[in-house]
C-alpha cells in the first residue's frame, strides 16, 4: 500500500478521500490517460480537447512563449480537464523557462558560482512565482547532476558543479521556495547524468560508479532531497550497471545497460527500495533515443510503469503511446496492480498541491492581474546581482586586465558559436559594448573560411581574398592593425550534442582563427556557455568563464574587464579539466 499520510504528500483525511474516491470510479481508458505527460504544442482547441478529453493526459508541458498565451492555454485546458492537470516547464533557471518575458538567471552553474546558496533559492522562487502566474503546478527542476566529465555536451553549465556538497545546498534551497510557491519540482535526471561524456538524448548513456562511490555522490543527494520532501524525480535514460548487477545479481549485460526509464532494478529497486522515495516518477521524454533504441515501443511504453515509472513524459505519438499501454495491459506486460498504483501517486501529488480544491473554486489558473509577475523589476534586479557575483576570472597569467581603448584600442573580435553569422544578435551585442567604451573593432566574419585549393586559385572572390590577406600576412604586418584580440566562445549545451570541443578554421595547420598570435599580442577568452575551453585553448593567459550569454552577464563582463567591478565568482568546476598541466 502506498502511504499517502507519508513523505512527500502529507495528505488529510478530505485529500485521501478524493484520491480513493476518484481512482475508484475511474474506466481503464481514464486511468491509462493518466500515466502520459504531453508535451503542448500550441492552442489549438481541438487538438487540446483531444489530448485532454479524449485521451485524458495527466499533466501537460509546454515550452516558453508568450506569458498571456500560456496563461490562457493552461486556463483551457483546466477548464476542459476532468481530473486537473499537472502543468508542468523547464523552469530550471528562472522564468524564462516558461515565457519569453519571463527573469532568466542565467544557467544553475552561475548561480553555484556566487557560492550563496540563497542566490538559488531566489532562482527557484522567481521559477515558480512566475510560472505560477501563468498556471505552472509543476517545475523540472532542479538539476541535481554532477559534473563529473568535462567532455559531457548536455550538463556542464545546466549543473550546480561537481561538487555534491554544493549541489544539495542550491537543490534544497529551490526546493524551499517551490514549496512557498505551491509548485511540486522534479529532482533529474535520475539515476544521475555527468558522469559519461555522451549525451542520453541520443543513446543510453551510462552512470559507471561503483555502489558504494554512487551513494557517496549521487546517492546522497537524491537521499537528502527525497527526505526534504521533494514530490516527484525525473528519471534519465541512463544506465547504473552496478546497481542493477547488485540488486540482482543474475542480470544479463542487457539488463545492466538498460535505462533506468525501463529499468525495475533502477526505479523499484534502488529508487523506491535503497533510497526510500514515495512519490511520484517521471521517465524524461520518451522520444529520446536513449528510450527508443532500448526495444520496441509497443514494449517500451508499458514496460516503463510496470518497471515503476508513474508517469511518461512526452510521446513519438500520444494515440500511438496510449494504444500501447493498453495493448501492454491486456498482454500481461503491465499488470492492473501496477498502473493503479502510478494512478495513485499521481492522483496523490495533485491532491497534495490542492488541485483538488483549487478546482472546485475556479482557482487552477490566476487571473490576468497575476501575469505582472512575470519578468517584475524585483526579479530581475536579483539576476542582475546574480550576474555580478558569478563571473569568474579563472586566471590572468599576462596582467592584461584591466583593459581599456588607450591601451588597446584595435579590437578584433572573434564569437565562436553555432551560428557563422556577423550579423548575428550575439555578435553585434558584444561588438557594440566593446565600441561603446570606445574601441574599434573588428569582426571575424566566420562564414568565410579557406581551403587549401584557394591558394592555388589565380582569382578570388573579393571576400576570400580579403580573409586570405588579413590571416596570411606577415606577423609585424599583422601587429600594426590590431592591439587586442577578443575570442567570444558562447556554445551553449542543448540536446543532441557529441561534444561542444572548439573547431577553428584551419588549413595547413596555419592557424587561421585558432589562437595561434598569443605570443605577439595580448589575447583574451570570454566564456558565456561551456567552462572547459582551456583544453582546447590552454594558451589563453588571461580567461574568463560567465556561464551564460543573457544581457546582464555581458554587461557584468564588460564591467569587470574595464576595472569598475571586482571578479568575485568561484569556479564550481575545475576549469582545468584535471589535467595540471593545463595550470601552468
Amino acid at each position: 500500500m502506498i502511504n499517502l499520510r507519508a513523505n512527500p504528500f502529507f495528505l488529510d483525511d478530505e485529500s485521501i478521500a478524493w484520491v480513493n474516491d476518484t481512482i475508484s470510479t475511474m474506466t481503464l481508458e481514464e486511468k491509462a490517460g493518466q500515466v502520459f505527460c504531453a508535451l503542448g504544442l500550441g492552442d489549438n482547441e481541438d487538438m487540446l480537447r483531444g489530448m485532454v478529453c479524449g485521451i485524458g493526459v495527466g499533466g501537460m508541458m509546454y515550452r516558453p512563449g508568450s506569458k498571456a498565451v500560456i496563461q490562457e492555454t493552461h486556463r483551457k485546458i483546466q477548464n476542459m480537464a476532468k481530473i486537473p492537470l499537472l502543468l508542468a516547464a523547464n523552469t530550471e533557471a528562472g522564468g524564462s523557462g516558461l515565457s519569453f518575458e519571463g527573469t532568466g538567471f542565467g544557467a544553475p552553474m552561475a548561480v553555484a558560482a556566487t557560492g550563496d546558496p540563497e542566490d538559488a533559492y531566489r532562482m527557484g522562487f522567481v521559477a515558480c512565482h512566475e510560472g505560477a502566474a501563468m498556471g505552472l503546478n509543476w517545475s523540472f527542476a532542479p538539476i541535481v547532476d554532477i559534473d563529473m566529465d568535462f567532455h559531457n555536451p548536455i550538463t556542464n553549465t545546466r549543473t550546480f558543479g561537481s561538487d555534491p556538497d554544493r549541489i544539495i545546498a542550491c537543490a534544497s534551497r529551490y526546493l524551499d521556495a517551490a514549496d512557498e510557491c505551491g509548485v511540486a519540482v522534479s529532482i533529474k535526471h535520475f539515476p544521475g547524468d555527468g558522469v559519461d561524456e555522451r549525451d542520453q538524448h541520443i543513446l543510453t548513456s551510462v552512470n559507471s560508479l561503483d555502489c558504494d562511490e554512487y551513494m557517496r555522490t549521487y546517492g546522497r543527494i537524491y537521499k537528502t532531497l527525497i527526505d526534504k520532501g521533494a514530490k516527484t524525480v525525473m528519471v534519465g535514460h541512463i544506465a547504473q550497471p552496478a546497481w542493477v548487477k547488485k540488486l540482482n545479481p543474475a542480470a544479463s549485460r542487457r539488463e545492466m545497460l538498460c535505462p533506468a526509464s525501463l529499468s525495475k532494478e533502477l526505479l523499484t529497486g534502488l529508487l523506491r527500495g535503497e533510497l526510500g522515495f514515495n512519490g511520484l516518477i517521471s521517465t524524461d521524454s520518451s522520444a529520446m533515443v536513449g528510450f527508443t533504441a532500448a526495444m520496441p515501443r509497443r514494449l517500451a511504453v508499458p514496460t516503463a510503469i510496470e518497471a515503476g515509472a508513474d508517469m511518461i513524459l512526452f510521446n513519438k505519438d500520444l494515440a500511438e503511446d496510449y494504444g500501447y499501454l493498453l495493448t501492454g495491459i491486456k498482454e500481461g506486460v503491465l499488470s492492473m496492480k501496477r498502473l493503479d498504483e502510478a494512478v495513485t501517486r499521481i492522483l496523490a501529488t495533485k491532491a497534495s498541491l490542492g488541485l483538488h480544491r483549487k478546482q472546485k473554486e475556479g482557482t487552477l489558473v490566476p487571473s490576468p492581474e497575476a501575469l505582472t509577475e512575470v519578468g517584475k523589476a524585483e526579479h530581475r534586479a536579483w539576476s542582475d546581482e546574480v550576474a555580478d557575483r558569478a563571473v569568474t576570472l579563472v586566471h590572468d597569467r599576462q596582467k592584461l586586465l584591466p583593459i581599456s581603448p588607450q591601451k588597446f584600442r584595435r579590437a578584433y573580435l572573434n564569437v565562436i558559436q553555432k551560428s557563422n553569422d556577423p550579423e548575428d544578435p550575439t555578435v553585434l551585442a558584444w561588438k557594440a559594448l566593446f565600441e561603446k567604451e570606445g574601441f574599434k573593432v573588428t569582426v571575424r566574419d566566420r562564414r568565410i573560411s579557406i581551403e587549401p585549393s584557394d591558394f592555388d586559385t589565380p582569382t578570388l572572390a573579393p571576400e576570400k581574398a580579403a580573409l586570405m590577406a588579413e590571416l596570411y600576412r606577415g606577423v609585424e604586418d599583422m601587429k600594426k592593425n590590431y592591439d587586442l584580440y577578443v575570442y567570444v566562445c558562447n556554445m551553449q549545451n542543448a540536446s543532441n550534442n557529441t561534444t561542444l570541443r572548439l573547431n577553428w578554421n584551419v588549413v595547413f595547420g596555419l592557424g587561421d582563427d585558432a589562437p595561434w598570435l598569443t605570443a605577439e599580442i595580448p589575447v583574451m577568452m570570454i566564456c558565456t556557455g561551456y567552462p572547459y575551453h582551456l583544453f582546447d585553448a590552454p594558451m589563453v593567459e588571461t580567461f574568463i568563464n560567465a556561464y551564460s550569454n543573457e544581457p546582464q552577464y555581458r554587461l557584468a563582463v564588460m564591467e569587470k574587464i574595464m576595472g569598475r567591478s571586482e571578479f568575485k565568482g568561484v569556479s564550481p568546476v575545475d576549469p582545468y579539466c584535471g589535467k595540471d598541466y593545463l595550470k601552468y
